[in-house]
């Protein structure tokens, strides 16, 4: 097992839109992330990954970049990046930024100069081809609903976006924009910054001639996924990026790689391959989505059992092999406590659950801002309070299709990725504290009681139970690079494993429910004693052997060989 920083580190992501306002006009800014870096420090964080902070004309928050070397004005200046760079590293923290290079924006130079002729020397750094059937070139459809294909009538062709319309794809076999790529990501990292969250990187080769996807069902446009995913050559540029460019810095990269499985991750993070750290999977994002249709939107309750296989075969499949990203809410999922937790009766217990599955895993944990102090989904009543583009283009769909408004906006408060994208709640004073004007989306009813000023007040709240356990993780190492292996694993409402490493193991368990299962010590474990490290509810001495488990509990005990 080779030890490195990366592995041993915690992620803190920032979306830095609703993180913290410093000037009053209602979006988040570079200064206000500065203000906050000290909160940041004392939780006990290493890594902050901020989302896009790029000039970007913002059609899909940021994920749209119109010059890569340039801050977005909303979110400050160059010299406001630089003097965050130079705060978090005087703190110890280091920064990710979130590379965009599957696309860019439709007001970026390159396309600007593309979408002039056909003969500009800018042509080729994006994808166009001639319509087919007085239609577009191929049956695929966007990410974001509708086709792929966007008409231009200044060269009568369609350029591809697998995202909007405003997020035109590179075209990643043209030599010429390669190069600019690798000249850009050099330039950030010779600024100092320590590494890259890669952003739909899995996408950006498309198979050849992009022929149609299969339509038995005869549909309009079609989820294309095998024929813009993953594909063999994805890796070859992965590796020239590395052998060109990143090798020769102490980063750590993590790449968005949706539709692949722990085997196929091993194509971009065995230890061998010199592409990526890390990727995030999806597996266990899909749990409680329908299969066919629209997918994300068709809810369906998940199941334990599902959860456990999924994490134990990336936990185990990657063992020695590769690195976990570990995560359970972001940018684009809703909150993990009003997802996977109760967000009602026992918020404060099954966010504390959730947080220690996620920083007793084996892989590098990211903790998404807010988590740690338990926010949850908003349920606004309106769909009008909501900002996301996909969100809004669902609600189109869905309504044009007959679809219910109560089935519509029901779906919408499980899955909308605007449920984790509301303002930090950092007191209960005007918008949660977040800023003194008006925010660019509404705040979470709910502020007033979940807010940081009230989790630094109570030593029982979410937010210390995140230190502690985070110190954890810093003090034993087991905890960082411990094989992880499954118990009791068809039980409906436990989730049990432990990790070990040389001399040291743990034992964890959790009660996913508000039942109260009985756990009885496995075998194999019966001639250890346990040491109770940490747990979410007070514990009288008791005999491990057989335990009541209370709704949502959680503990991590350390075992030892019986003297």
């Amino acid at each position: 097992m080779k030890k490195k920083w990366w592995k041993e580190s915690v992620v803190y992501q920032i979306y830095p839109l609703s993180f913290k306002d410093s000037n009053g006009d209602g979006i988040g800014d570079l200064q206000g992330i500065i203000s906050k870096l000290d909160y940041l420090k004392d939780l006990g964080i290493d890594v902050i990954w901020i989302c896009p902070i790029y000039q970007s004309p913002n059609h899909d928050n940021g994920y749209d970049i119109s010059d890569y070397r340039a801050i977005m004005k909303q979110f400050g200046t160059m010299e406001d990046f630089d003097e965050l760079l130079a705060q978090a590293h005087e703190r110890g923290l280091k920064i990710i930024m979130d590379l965009v290079i599957n696309h860019t924006s439709d007001e970026h130079p390159w396309f600007i100069e593309s979408r002039s002729s056909l003969d500009n020397p800018k042509r080729d750094y994006y994808i166009w081809r001639k319509g087919k059937n007085g239609g577009p070139p191929n049956n695929w459809e966007s990410y974001f609903s509708g086709s792929v294909w966007e008409y231009d009538e200044t060269t009568e062709e369609y350029y591809l976006h697998l995202y909007t319309k405003n997020q035109p794809d590179l075209n990643w076999e043209n030599e010429n924009v390669i190069r600019d790529v690798e000249e850009m990501v050099r330039w950030w990292l010779d600024k100092g910054v320590d590494g890259f969250r890669m952003d739909a990187i899995a996408h950006i080769v498309k198979a050849e001639n992009l022929p149609d996807a299969p339509n038995p069902n005869n549909l309009p446009y079609v989820r294309a996924y095998s024929l813009f995913s993953n594909l063999e050559k994805v890796h070859t540029l992965l590796r020239d990026l590395n052998d060109k460019v990143l090798y020769k810095y102490d980063i750590m990269t993590v790449g968005e790689t949706s539709g692949l499985g722990p085997e196929q991750a091993l194509n971009y993070i065995g230890n061998e391959r010199h592409e990526l750290n890390m990727v995030f999977q999806f597996e266990h994002m899909l749990l409680d989505s329908a299969t066919g249709g629209t997918g994300k939107w068709e809810l369906t309750p998940w199941n334990l059992l599902d959860l456990k296989n999924i994490m134990s075969k990336w936990q185990t499949v990657l063992h020695e092999k590769g690195w976990n990203a570990n995560y359970l809410c972001n940018h684009d999922q809703p909150r993990s406590v009003s997802r996977f937790g109760n967000d009602g009766k026992y918020r404060k217990e099954s966010a504390k659950m959730l947080a220690t599955f996620l920083l007793t895993l084996e892989g590098t944990p990211y903790i998404y801002q807010g988590e740690e102090i338990g926010m949850t989904n908003p349920q606004f009543q309106s769909i009008h309070e909501y900002r996301d583009i996909e969100t809004l283009n669902y609600y189109q769909q869905a309504v044009e299709s007959g679809t219910p408004i109560d089935t519509i906006m029901e779906a919408i408060w499980k899955k909308s990725r605007d449920n984790s994208r509301t303002p930090m709640q950092w007191d209960d004073s005007h918008a949660a504290g977040f800023t003194t004007g008006t925010p660019w989306i509404k705040v979470n009813a709910n502020y007033q009681e979940v807010n940081v000023q009230e989790a630094l007040k109570d030593e029982n709240s979410i937010y210390h139970y995140y230190r502690k356990l985070i110190d954890l993780r810093k003090k034993h190492e087991g905890l960082v690079y411990g094989e992880y292996k499954l118990l009791l694993p068809l039980d409906p409402d436990l989730y049990v494993y432990t990790r070990k490493y040389e001399e040291e193991e743990f034992l964890i368990i959790m009660n996913f429910f508000d039942r109260t299962p009985v756990f009885r010590l496995p075998e194999e474990l019966s001639s250890l004693s346990a040491e109770l490290l940490l747990s979410n509810y007070h514990v009288e001495k008791e005999d491990l052997h057989e335990i009541t488990f209370r709704a949502y509990e959680a503990r991590v005990y350390k075992l030892k060989s019986r003297e």
